[in-house]
């Protein structure tokens, strides 16, 4: 059963809506076993149910470790990071979270054959933005070439999608993955 029947839906950066990776919490599908989004996703939801069941069969009164696990899933999932102003003259100041902004980047980086974004962070602080991006990419497509590329997109996604200007961009291939 979804979590809620409204027509609302969450769309995690790989595409996949979050009320699908509910649905089949206790199935896995190709895709999901090699997401990080989904893999996250899931962790977070498996960890919101069984908190959920415990309080559910728990006819005492909760313990406040049971409202701590539950807080902290929440949290892992709902925390968007600092808000980072954008410049609008159309319509206004514009707050965009770094979390975000990292989704987008993460995003960019995907988009380039042979790479897969493992993790982005993201500090912004008044105009200056930092980003350390973990990627792996695949077995015998790693060169030096494949890194500038994932720099060049990740900078262009900053500009063009978010608007900012990245000032320091640190990437580590921490892995190499097989087909």
């Amino acid at each position: 059963m979804a979590m809620n029947d409204t027509d609302e839906s969450y769309l995690l950066p790989c595409g996949r809506d979050v009320e699908a990776v509910w649905d089949r919490l206790d199935e896995i599908d190709a895709h999901e076993l090699e997401c990080p989004h989904c893999l996250g996703a899931r962790e977070s939801l498996r960890a919101l149910r069984a908190a959920t069941e415990e309080m559910a069969n728990d006819t005492e009164q909760p313990s406040h470790a049971l409202f701590g696990r539950i807080m902290s899933a929440v949290r892992a999932d709902m925390g968007r990071g600092a808000m980072l102003a954008l410049s609008n003259d159309d319509t206004g100041p514009v707050q965009v979270s770094e979390r975000a902004i990292a989704a987008v980047l993460r995003f960019a980086a995907d988009s380039v054959i042979g790479v897969r974004a493992r993790h982005c962070e993201v500090v912004a602080h008044l105009d200056v933005v930092f980003v350390s991006m973990r990627i792996a990419v695949e077995y015998g497509k790693f060169t030096v070439g494949v890194v500038d590329v994932v720099r060049d997109r990740v900078t262009a996604a900053a500009s063009a999608r978010v608007g900012v200007r990245v000032n320091r961009l640190d990437i580590t291939v921490e892995d190499l993955y097989d087909l």
